[in-house]
C-alpha cells in the first residue's frame, strides 16, 4: 500500500473533544485514519478528494452522533460499513462492541486489519445485510448506504423492542422521509448535522408498516 503524497488536514481536537473524545482516543482513531489512507488506493475507501479531509467528512462526522449514545445501546451494528466511517470508528470511541456488515470481501478484510490496529472489539460479517443473523439490535446505523425506505425494510426486522436507528442523510432527508411515510409509521428526531450544513442524523424508532399496507395484508 503506497502513502500520501499530500497534506492531512489535523484532526480538530476542540471540536472532537466537545463530543466526548479523549485524547487516548484520538490516538487510536489515528492509527485507524493512517490505516485508511494507505489501503483507500487499492480498495477505494473513501474518495481521493476526501483523503485531506478525512477528519472532518469522516471522522468527525462519523462521531457526531456520540452525545445520543451517553446510555450506549447494545448490541449494535452497522449496515454497510465500508471502511468503517461511522461503526467502526464508533467502537473505537465508543470502547464497545459492534456488529460490521460489509458485504465487499476486500473491505471486509480492511475492517478486521483496522480493527486489530486500532484496537476495537468488532465482528465483522461479510455478507448482504439481509442473510446476515445477529441477536436483536438495540442500535442500527448506517451512512450513505441507501434510502431510507431500504434502510427500514432491512433494519426492521433485526431491531430489537425499543431498539433505534441513526441514519445519516444528505440533503435529500426531507424527501427520504417522505417517501418512506408512505410504508412506514415511524418515530423521527431530526438532528442537524455538525458536518454537512445540508445534511442531517435522522433518529429513528417505533417502526411498523403504515395501517394502510396491515390492511392491505390482512
Amino acid at each position: 500500500m503506497s502513502g500520501t503524497s499530500f497534506h492531512v488536514k489535523p484532526p480538530d481536537r476542540e471540536a472532537l473533544a466537545q463530543i466526548g473524545v479523549s485524547r487516548e482516543t484520538i490516538a487510536r482513531l489515528e492509527a485507524y485514519v493512517a490505516l485508511v489512507l494507505r489501503w483507500t488506493h487499492a480498495i477505494r475507501l473513501i474518495s481521493r478528494r476526501d483523503e485531506a479531509f478525512i477528519w472532518q467528512r469522516h471522522v468527525l462526522d462519523s462521531l457526531q452522533i456520540l452525545p445520543l449514545l451517553r446510555d450506549i445501546p447494545l448490541p449494535a451494528a452497522d449496515f454497510g460499513s465500508g471502511g468503517g466511517f461511522p461503526g467502526l470508528a464508533l467502537a473505537i470511541a465508543l470502547n464497545q462492541p459492534f456488529h460490521l456488515i460489509e458485504s465487499d470481501t476486500r473491505k471486509a478484510a480492511f475492517l478486521i486489519e483496522a480493527a486489530r490496529v486500532a484496537g476495537a472489539t468488532v465482528s465483522v460479517h461479510a455478507r448482504r445485510i439481509e442473510a446476515v443473523t445477529l441477536p436483536p439490535l438495540r442500535l442500527i446505523t448506517a451512512r450513505s448506504l441507501a434510502p431510507l425506505d431500504t434502510l427500514l425494510a432491512l433494519a426492521v426486522p433485526k431491531l430489537a423492542p425499543g431498539g433505534f436507528c441513526l441514519f445519516y442523510k444528505g440533503r435529500n432527508a426531507p424527501a427520504e422521509l417522505t417517501a418512506a411515510r408512505h410504508q412506514w409509521q415511524m418515530d423521527v428526531v431530526c438532528h442537524p448535522s455538525r458536518t454537512d450544513p445540508s445534511g442531517a442524523i435522522l433518529q429513528i424508532s417505533g417502526v411498523t408498516r403504515a395501517r394502510s399496507l396491515q390492511r392491505s395484508s390482512a
